[in-house]
């Protein structure tokens, strides 16, 4: 089996460092960058084919050159064998349209030079937009079939197709079983669990996770990076200019207001110093009675 995960790099909201230019738009090179969390349910659904039926899976990702640790965490959940960058500065300020163009040519130009792809996964939505827009547009532009909120999956290779249960949100809750051909994009839910109820499974788990580790010290050496020329891309059709979403305005972040009060003390204070002492006492003696010393 041969697996792609589109995985992206988001604003790390929690540093409160999120940085502007002056029309609005996200500037990612001076932000701090985590992989999308929904991505990581991608991850694991990508891990569990590979542990079910073997194969190759390779992790690829849209952005500037600080991605790449993006693409190499993802590496350490899925065990990647091999990252694909897409970057360059053509590509800036893509919206879900011009990401989802570039995405499909990446494919394409993967399935010409490198092998045919059967699956692609990728999570339901990014914690920067929320819009869940780029994996289906991604598909369309495959014009291949899409599963969408995955909660579980299983592959038959001979086949050539996948059973999947997936979440249907309406008044209730409901989950529907389906089939779909390979080759197919999934989109997970983030209520996706691998499951590895085989001994052999769970064996073939710990030994991907071993190599992977040796494998991941020399990232950079698994990874691949392609500029809008290499995917003969035309620049008036991706980045900003391809780009039909306009940004009316943006607010800045607040930090969120502290919910304990500080109390600062100098170290060379020794009054204040003491009084810290007592506050922390009893809970020093809680922590020596329940160690029994």
């Amino acid at each position: 089996m041969r697996s792609v995960v589109l995985t992206k790099g988001v604003p790390d909201f929690s540093e409160g460092a999120v940085s502007f230019d002056e029309d609005g738009h996200l500037e990612r090179g001076k932000t701090p960058t985590v992989m999308n969390p929904n991505d990581e349910f991608a991850l694991q659904a990508a891990l569990q084919t590979k542990v079910r039926h073997g194969g190759h899976v390779s992790g690829m990702s849209m952005g500037p050159p600080s991605y790449a640790s993006v693409l190499e965490e993802a590496m350490g959940s899925v065990y990647a064998d091999d990252s694909y960058l897409l970057s360059d500065r053509e590509l800036a300020a893509s919206d879900t349209w011009a990401t989802a163009i570039t995405l499909s040519a990446a494919l394409e130009k993967y399935r010409e030079e490198v092998a045919e792809i059967d699956l692609v996964f990728a999570g339901f939505k990014t914690a920067d937009g929320e819009t869940g827009q780029t994996g289906p547009q991604t598909a369309w532009a495959l014009e291949w079939p899409i599963v969408t909120h995955v909660l579980s999956l299983v592959i038959d290779p001979e086949e050539g197709k996948l059973r999947a249960k997936r979440l249907v949100e309406g008044d209730l809750d409901e989950i529907e079983t389906i089939e779909a051909p390979l080759p197919c994009v999934v989109i997970t839910d983030p209520e996706f669990e691998p499951t590895y109820r085989k001994a052999s499974h769970r064996l073939t788990h710990k030994r991907l996770r071993e190599e992977t580790r040796a494998r991941a010290v020399e990232h950079e050496e698994h990874l691949t990076t392609w500029d809008h020329e290499d995917m003969n891309l035309d620049p008036d059709y991706i980045g900003l200019d391809g780009s039909p979403t306009i940004v009316s305005s943006v607010d800045p972040i607040p930090k969120a207001p502290s919910e304990r009060e500080a109390t600062m003390v100098d170290p060379d204070d020794a009054d204040g110093m003491g009084d810290v002492l007592e506050e922390l006492r009893p809970f020093a003696a809680g922590t020596a009675e329940a160690g029994g010393d």
